[in-house]
């Protein structure tokens, strides 16, 4: 019990010091006859309480309680107590067992009866009892189990089912036992008698511990077979032995690497003898060369009776006759006894057999080449070591060898290490994408959600045996769900039957393990009442980190179990809170000790909490008892985040070592572990908030502010607090701990502040104006007023360290309440943060809360009771999420649903959308509410004007993907009435973001007036957005939408210079789909320009932007460029053909892409023009007709313009190749058809005039055809002459003159110099 007093000494918790584990108990029962004396007695129980401590203790063991009664006593012993767990507990407990009860019977006196049981479980140790009277046991089932063996089985070694399968020692030591009753244990399952090591008349078999895996091929290990190539090169030619020894951890798949050599060399015609080692055969002198010999002369498997004759066919030829004999013992055979070897002693016979092996392997080897396998090496007999050192020096053989490690190796094997013919190989963890590849394959899927994936990597650590153990343990729990990836999607009208359609809106990058043209690809998802991080740990798994875990000292395992609760990121503020009486220092020279044995490892910097955030908002309210005892607490240490500390490291830690984390949180007790979790929610809820960069504030803004009715209701959050008793889990009164509070102060820019009478005050009113303002701003030299010289944001480590953590603390103390509210604020940050899937992730685990939903409206209620603007944003994100995900129909319902909660209704019918029309134009405008007094009623009002004015945006958005008449009109009046919630914002910068959304509209219907006034009012209020954070994702957006407007009218030079301005601000924000939009913009700019160098500059930032985000939408974008480039790019390559048609052949069915006809509109025409160019005209027709079903279903945007010239093209070419019978299955296409869509071309894409001259050629040209009927190769001549000549494609003013735009400054010859020069610049 060194261990427990050791933690008593240093203060621990008494309840820090209860464990639940896994232990083996040993209880043995001495009967004595009734004629010993007492004092005799008393003296053989104190003889047996020193043997039997002293065996257990050697390998793990405690003797913890001794029962006497009048002439018997027991003796309870565990192994596998706190500190004290062993590898091979079972075995080790089972040959103690056996050792005890030999020397009861042989050397205690007056000894009656002996028995022994062992049994092996999960059991509580810990202190138990009232104060006064602790005591440390242990409790369990498995303890009454071993209690009741006792008297079923008496006289023997018995043991359970589990003991028996887990010490993994031969079948023939052990001895099955009859099923008996035993009280109040209702399924005993089949026991067994221990019978001791008995030595079997035989030697091992050929066999290695792993078959090579026919389903996938060995990964990362290319340097491994590099390194057995090398050495059987070196024996080929050569003539000399080679020996190569892979070391590596268990798991690392040593084992699995000695198996595809198994198979390349077979395959290759040589003779292998596989060996597999196990810990016993250490103690067998000899041993693995009598194996090994027995295998080459292939007696191991014949039947015993023909085993003389066999070997007797071996040696003849090779060995004397009379030496035969010498192999009698060794290979258990009886040759007659020859007088030679009579006469020779022990030694000389042993060096006669090692010179007949040299002989026989010698001549073995001139015939074909030999390899030795031993898996396992370091259980190998000295001996053995010894004749392979000579074997390898005298014999052109190849050894190939496994072990875990060399520190633990006998003299001889290191001798053999340092032979300049053995080469020592270390294997290295699998790399993350190979490790996901292989969870792929043994999933049989070609991807894995994200939260999967980090599942995998937070567990696993690279190790390919823990990799495999886990998704064997996934699939036989069944908590993943399986679905068709090349079946085709369709839209869903249920938001609870959406999680395939989530995964599949994910890209994936992972092939089949086995290609094959009719092989079906799955996806699987987590099933929706399944949480990953409750999923407990496979039992083999868990042994082996529980094993790890008491190598450390009391203080790191009980750091170790602290920093488990939090998660698999933590900050050593919140570490420091869970540790009572540990000050700073010894915080940090024991956190030191770990991360220099790797079991933590000091995260980045980009990873720390924010040092001081703008607002602490107390959502969880502490009674006096608790924040009397933080008072105190911070007397003795610091316990702020932001202080100042002297560590040249940052303060956030990660686990570094694989289930260490997961091992170490099942240990504590349920109720220990609510009570941590307690604790980090008081602590982490202080930080759930947006970071000091951004000013503070809710990711849903305002959402505590909306929600302080919640704080008087009756299903207000309750957290137990604790008093400071030196302990942190003594449990007192109970109080209510509420919501966050509306009363903490806030610093959003809703009014200016004084900084802004430093501004000009009138307004920019040209873009040229802006963007040199802009700059100017940005240039400032001074850094307390440099704009980008300001903090990084950090939201993303906020969603990380806190909001994600937070969330599972909620959940484990059963604070729903809490927890769902902190599931939309991590809903929306993720969504913040351009993490769609995760988004959804956390709306799922929010939907669970609450409930699934009655079919009856009038029935429905939640779960959790939750405030009416909660559920309405509740709607709002996952409708903006199925909006991603391109679930038109359901995004459609569930914003309809947040608006009317938020008493905003929308209409359903036509006539609805008329009588809607006229109230917005005319009567809103005189029903406008002056702001209330009240600064928390003025935010509240705020927050539901925000939530209305999103949900109004995504439905213009959402029926502007649908391009008929019925859907222009309710798009046109969601826009409106966006517009109009715009006009009452406080906030200058939502304004200017709301503008810049309804121009970007304008532009998409085609309103040429309304896009360049929403554009100019945007500009107009952008002058008071540059004082925080939220202003300055204002004016990026602002600037991008200029870059974009700049671009349709033409003005390529200035829509560069914008964009990459817009770049660099987005960039700064952490905004990676702002950036992306921004760089589409910049590629279309730049390839109109013809600067190709650019748009592969463009291009390589947009792939490394969106081949972490899993876009799939962003991707299409991608490729299309690729495939434009690909066919006008002179040469220039970004992605090959290849690619950009196997992406879309997997996603075209996508409904993130089916909702987006502009863009696949593009891609499809593209297409068809590449297969044009290499006359392959049956994919052209697929690719063509299914362009030509899009054409009517896009808009005027950027993107739908540009597919419908790239249509046209098409359409154009197909024209001149029908008179040549090319398109035999099609029907035949008219000039007048042809025309048709030219005409339309130009009414719909008016907002868009870049392309006109480019249309206007293509138009001339079919009337050149209408008139001549000439069949002109019109890839070759036509569109070549368009794009190499059309001086459309430079600086046009002419567009906007001719449009009577008068607003836009023209700009010389001398600036567009300029321009040129700053472009330059920006790629530099």
């Amino acid at each position: 019990m060194k261990n427990l007093l050791k933690k008593i000494d240093e203060g621990q918790a008494i309840e820090y010091i209860s464990e639940f584990r896994t232990m083996t108990m040993v209880l043995v029962s001495l009967e004595f006859h009734k004629t010993a004396w007492m004092l005799h007695f008393c003296h053989l129980i104190q003889e047996a309480v020193s043997y039997i401590s002293t065996v257990i203790e050697t390998v793990g063991g405690q003797l913890i309680r001794i029962l006497t009664f009048e002439k018997s006593c027991m003796f309870f012993c565990v192994f596998g107590l706190p500190g004290d767990k062993k590898p091979d507990e079972c075995a080790h407990a089972l040959d103690c067992s056996f050792s005890i009860f030999s020397f009861c019977w042989e050397n205690l006196a007056e000894i009656k009866l002996v028995s022994i049981s062992v049994t092996n479980g999960p059991v509580f140790c810990g202190m138990v009892g009232a104060v006064a009277r602790h005591e440390y046991t242990v409790i369990g089932p498995k303890v009454s189990l071993v209690a009741r063996m006792i008297t079923a089985y008496p006289g023997l070694v018995s043991c359970d089912e589990v003991t028996y399968l887990k010490s993994k020692l031969p079948a023939y030591n052990f001895k099955k036992l009859p099923e008996k009753m035993m009280k109040n244990i209702s399924n005993p399952g089949q026991m067994y008698e221990y019978l001791g090591h008995r030595r079997c008349i035989m030697f091992g078999k050929r066999h290695l511990a792993r078959e090579r895996n026919k389903n996938y091929p060995l990964l990362d290990r290319e340097k491994e077979l590099e390194a057995f190539r090398m050495a059987q090169e070196g024996c080929l030619h050569e003539k000399k032995g080679q020996a190569v020894l892979y070391e590596g951890g268990k798991g690392y798949g040593k084992s699995q690497l000695l198996a595809e050599i198994n198979f390349l060399v077979q395959k290759e015609g040589h003779r292998v003898l596989p060996l597999k080692l196990k810990e016993a055969d250490s103690k067998q002198c000899f041993y693995a060369i009598q194996t090994l010999m027995a295998i080459f002369f292939e007696i191991d498997m014949c039947p015993a009776c023909y085993r003389q004759e066999c070997l007797h066919k071996q040696l003849h030829g090779m060995v004397e006759e009379p030496l035969h004999c010498l192999f009698n013992d060794l290979f258990f055979v009886k040759f007659p006894l020859s007088f030679k070897v009579s006469h020779m002693d022990d030694l000389s016979r042993q060096r006669k057999i090692k010179a007949c092996f040299f002989q026989v392997l010698q001549e073995a080897v001139r015939e074909t080449p030999l390899i030795f396998l031993i898996d396992e090496a370091q259980h190998m007999d000295a001996a053995s070591w010894e004749f392979l050192g000579t074997l390898l020096s005298s014999v052109p053989i190849i050894i190939v060898m496994t072990l875990t490690s060399t520190f633990n190796l006998c003299s001889w094997a290191q001798h053999f290490l340092q032979s300049p013919q053995a080469v020592l190989v270390p294997i290295s963890k699998l790399a993350v994408n190979s490790l996901l590849r292989m969870a792929c394959w043994e999933l049989k899927v070609v991807s894995i959600p994200q939260e999967l994936q980090i599942y995998f990597l937070h567990r696993c650590f690279g190790n390919p045996l823990y990799c495999e153990v886990l998704c064997q343990d996934l699939l036989s729990k069944d908590v993943l769900l399986f679905c068709d990836l090349q079946k085709e999607e369709e839209e869903n009208s249920k938001w609870e039957t959406l999680s395939a359609n989530a995964m599949k809106s994910t890209m994936y990058s992972i092939s089949p393990a086995s290609p094959g043209e009719d092989q079906e690809l799955h996806v699987c998802t987590v099933k929706d009442n399944v949480t990953l991080d409750s999923v407990l740990l496979p039992p083999l798994l868990k042994e082996i980190a529980v094993n790890q875990l008491d190598q450390l000292t009391p203080e790191e395992q009980l750091l170790i179990k602290c920093a488990a609760v939090i998660g698999h990121s933590f900050h050593i503020d919140l570490l420091q809170h869970l540790l009572p009486g540990w000050d700073r220092h010894k915080l940090l020279k024991v956190l030191g000790a770990l991360v220099d044995t790797h079991v933590f490892h000091w995260c980045k910097k980009s990873q720390e909490l924010p040092a001081k955030p703008v607002f602490v908002p107390p959502s969880i309210k502490i009674i006096e008892q608790t924040k009397e005892k933080k008072k105190k607490s911070d007397a003795g240490y610091p316990l702020k985040l932001g202080e100042e500390l002297s560590l040249q490291q940052p303060e956030v830690l990660e686990f570094g070592v694989p289930l260490l984390r997961e091992a170490a949180r099942e240990l504590w007790p349920k109720a220990q572990q609510i009570a941590l979790h307690l604790e980090c929610a008081c602590f982490l809820q202080d930080w759930a908030c947006r970071c000091g960069s951004c000013h503070g504030g809710d990711f849903v803004p305002f959402h505590r502010f909306a929600i302080c009715s919640t704080k008087s209701s009756s299903g207000t959050s309750r957290f137990c607090s604790y008093k400071n008793t030196g302990s942190v889990l003594t449990p007192v009164i109970t109080d209510k701990l509420q919501l966050p509070s509306p009363e903490d102060s806030f610093q959003f820019q809703t009014k200016p502040s004084r900084s802004h009478e430093a501004f000009p005050s009138r307004h920019c009113r040209t873009e040229e104006e802006f963007l040199d303002q802009v700059n100017r701003k940005l240039a400032q030299s001074s850094p307390e007023k440099d704009v980008l010289t300001w903090k990084p944001c950090q939201c993303e480590e906020i969603l990380k360290l806190v909001l994600s953590p937070l969330t599972q603390h909620c959940l484990v103390i059963g604070e729903t309440t809490c927890a769902f509210y902190y599931l939309l604020e991590a809903a929306a940050a993720s969504l913040d943060l351009a993490d769609n899937y995760m988004a959804f992730f956390y709306l799922k685990k929010a939907s669970g809360l609450l409930g699934r939903p009655s079919a009856f409206s009038f029935f429905k209620k939640h779960k959790v009771k939750i405030s009416q603007f909660e559920e309405a944003t509740f709607c709002s994100l996952r409708s903006e999420v199925c909006f991603n995900m391109g679930q038109i129909t359901v995004a459609k319902k569930l914003a309809r649903q947040a608006l009317r909660l938020l008493k905003r209704n929308f209409p359903w019918t036509w006539f609805g959308v008329l009588f809607q029309t006229l109230l917005e134009k005319y009567w809103h405008s005189c029903s406008l509410d002056q702001p209330p007094d009240n600064t928390s009623e003025n935010k509240k009002k705020l927050a539901v004007l925000l939530q209305k004015a999103h949900c109004l945006s995504l439905l213009w958005q959402l029926y502007n993907v649908e391009a008929t008449g019925s859907s222009r009109r309710f798009a046109c009046l969601a826009a409106l009435m966006q517009k109009n919630s715009a006009e009452e914002f406080a906030n200058e910068a939502q304004v200017v973001s709301t503008y810049v959304a309804l121009s970007q509209f304008s532009q998409n219907m085609g309103d040429w007036e309304k896009w360049l006034h929403c554009e100019q009012m945007a500009i107009q209020k952008s002058s008071l957005c540059w004082f925080s954070r939220e202003g300055l994702l204002a004016t990026a957006q602002l600037m991008q939408a200029l870059a974009y407007t700049k671009l349709c009218l033409g003005r390529l030079d200035f829509s560069i210079r914008l964009g990459f301005k817009a770049q660099e601000i987005s960039r700064y924000l952490r905004k990676p789909s702002l950036e992306n939009l921004v760089l589409s913009v910049l590629f279309r700019s730049a390839f109109l320009k013809k600067r190709f160098d650019l748009c592969i500059h463009v291009l390589e930032t947009q792939w490394a932007l969106i081949s972490q985000g899993h876009d799939v939408l962003g991707l299409a974008c991608f490729y299309s460029a690729c495939l434009d480039l690909l066919l006008y790019g002179k040469g220039w390559l970004c992605r090959p053909f290849g690619e950009c048609l196997h992406f879309i052949q997997h996603y075209e069915h996508s409904c993130v892409l089916t909702s987006q006809s502009n863009v696949m509109l593009g891609v499809h025409s593209s297409l068809a023009m590449w297969f044009a160019r290499h006359s392959q005209w049956n994919p052209f027709v697929h690719h063509f007709s299914k362009a030509r079903q899009l054409v009517k279903r896009t808009n005027a945007s950027l993107f739908g313009s540009h597919g419908f010239v790239r249509f046209l093209e098409c359409h154009v070419l197909m024209l001149q190749k029908m008179p040549e019978g090319v398109f035999v299955h099609m029907p035949p296409e008219t000039h007048s058809q042809t025309l048709k869509y030219f005409q339309e071309f130009f009414s719909r894409c008016v907002t868009c005039p870049v392309y006109h001259q480019w249309v206007s050629e293509l138009k001339d040209s079919v009337m050149r055809e209408c008139g001549k009927r000439e069949s002109l190769s019109l890839t070759d001549t036509c569109f070549t002459r368009i794009w190499i000549e059309g001086q459309f494609l430079e600086e046009n003013n002419s567009f906007e003159a001719n449009l009577g735009v008068q607003r836009f400054d023209r700009v010389a010859d001398a600036k567009e110099t300029k321009d040129e020069e700053e472009i330059q610049e920006c790629t530099c």
